[in-house]
């Protein structure tokens, strides 16, 4: 699993930095494989019926391998249980239909492996200018982290050298204008190591349903309100980044729990997990959290409550901001409160 510190690392260079979020769901698509591997880290058990953005990372990496056929629209329906039943197969892995953990961290390795595998070969240096094959290796090893933006073209030109650049910066290398055996050894080497966290499903029915995710448990604690907004409003202008969680660029859900992690609280990192971890709540108060339906059904944005119809929250197009509730946007959307149990 790719480490939030990592993404935070690489995202700087990569297609995901900046992103406007519009159109939220082909950013799955679109983001590099490393990045996609954090989304899809995040699920557990996927399977027939369900409709997320981890079912489209699935989708993606599958068709990738040449695995599914069908265009990548999120819904885990007949043809993507099939697509993973033949993948599984083809692995010796348990022929369920359910993306578990083992499933998931096959699934990494072999994508991986297409990616990087082939820099294996590499026996020459490269200066810029030079083209060919191998220079179409390193451009797909580097994609495939995010560094590499443009075609596979095969020429080692200003986009190349600017990736190898990034790459060399990012983990410590001597910046040099050229490929060596050094350089290419590092980025074969620069997959994250550490497993996926999901949770594998069992083959029976029984015990799938036992092994089903179980939920947050609730957090209790106490904490000042005024602090919380002080703190919150001291990082309007903060701009938003997808999978950001630090004042260089916050989504929406890394800003609340950076905001409530100076206060001493600990909470989810995604909206769900902050939902599924906080009591609903009647009646507005200062400081409560309010949530949204944007993207997808379910809780998919939320902010913090000010007072007054306004939260505060890291929009997509200004990052941090203050918006009024009652426009209708938001008013559309909003589907409850919950806060911090004390």
């Amino acid at each position: 699993m790719l480490q939030t510190g990592n993404v935070q690392q690489v995202v700087k260079h990569s297609m995901a930095y900046g992103f406007l979020l519009s159109q939220p769901f082909s950013f799955y698509v679109d983001a590099y494989p490393v990045l996609q591997n954090e989304v899809l880290s995040q699920a557990q058990n996927l399977k027939y019926g369900q409709h997320n953005e981890s079912v489209i990372v699935l989708q993606y990496k599958l068709s990738q391998l040449n695995y599914f056929k069908q265009p990548v629209d999120g819904e885990f329906g007949i043809r993507t249980e099939y697509a993973l039943k033949s993948f599984q197969k083809d692995h010796h892995l348990t022929v369920n239909g359910v993306a578990n953990q083992k499933t998931i961290t096959t699934l990494m390795k072999i994508e991986r492996k297409k990616y990087l595998q082939p820099l294996k070969s590499i026996k020459n240096d490269y200066v810029p200018g030079e083209q060919g094959e191998d220079i179409t290796k390193i451009q797909k090893a580097l994609q495939y982290f995010g560094y590499y933006k443009g075609e596979l073209d095969g020429i080692y030109g200003p986009l190349t050298d600017k990736a190898i650049i990034n790459f060399q910066e990012d983990h410590g290398l001597e910046v040099k204008k050229s490929i060596n055996e050094k350089t290419v050894n590092e980025i074969y080497e620069a997959e994250p190591t550490e497993p996926v966290k999901t949770v594998e499903a069992p083959t029976s029915n029984t015990e799938q349903k036992e092994a089903e995710p179980k939920p947050v448990k609730k957090q209790t604690t106490s904490y000042s309100v005024s602090s919380v907004i002080t703190t919150a409003k001291s990082l309007i202008g903060t701009p938003y980044v997808w999978g950001g969680e630090s004042p260089g660029g916050f989504d929406c859900s890394g800003f609340i729990q950076y905001v409530y992690q100076s206060q001493g609280i600990k909470l989810g990192r995604t909206v769900s997990d902050i939902w599924n971890a906080t009591k609903p709540v009647s009646n507005l108060s200062v400081g409560d959290f309010v949530f949204y339906q944007t993207y997808k059904a379910g809780p998919s944005h939320m902010g913090i409550y000010l007072g007054n119809n306004q939260f505060i929250h890291a929009g997509e197009s200004n990052g941090v901001e203050i918006s009024d509730m009652g426009i209708s946007y938001w008013k559309e959307r909003y589907i409850g409160a919950k806060r911090v149990a004390q």
